[in-house]
């Protein structure tokens, strides 16, 4: 079996580049919250708040985006380990995916304070 721990840095790093590369091309929800980070970091660069803000914006996307890559692994996981239907992989998926909705509520929570408080200037 091939570890992939104790290896360099540039290997690990090649085996998420990995992960996110395969998750970008197969999960369209991956690929819809990434295309929606590059639309925020326009409107962060045209509406230029502080560098708080900017940190709450990034670690908001980054706690969704990796909720969802959570997300697609346990579900890849449960469907190798238990391709047919069952109630409690049923759960397992269905908790994952509410991580992703909590994120993303999160996040949306973050930029509707951004927006109160641009408009507040």
């Amino acid at each position: 079996m091939n570890s992939q721990k104790n290896q360099a840095f540039l290997q690990r790093l090649g085996f998420a580049l990995a992960g996110l590369w395969h998750a970008l091309r197969t999960e369209r929800s991956l690929r819809t919250q990434a295309a929606l980070l590059v639309l925020v970091m326009v409107a962060l660069a045209v509406l230029r708040p502080g560098a708080l803000w900017w940190a709450a914006v990034m670690l908001a996307s980054a706690g969704v985006l990796a909720a969802e890559l959570f997300n697609t692994a346990l579900e890849a996981l449960a469907d190798h380990l238990h391709p047919e239907q069952h109630p409690r992989i049923r759960i397992v998926k269905d908790c994952a995916a509410a991580a992703v909705l909590v994120a993303s509520l999160g996040a949306a929570a973050v930029g509707v304070a951004l927006a109160v408080h641009l408009l507040r200037r």
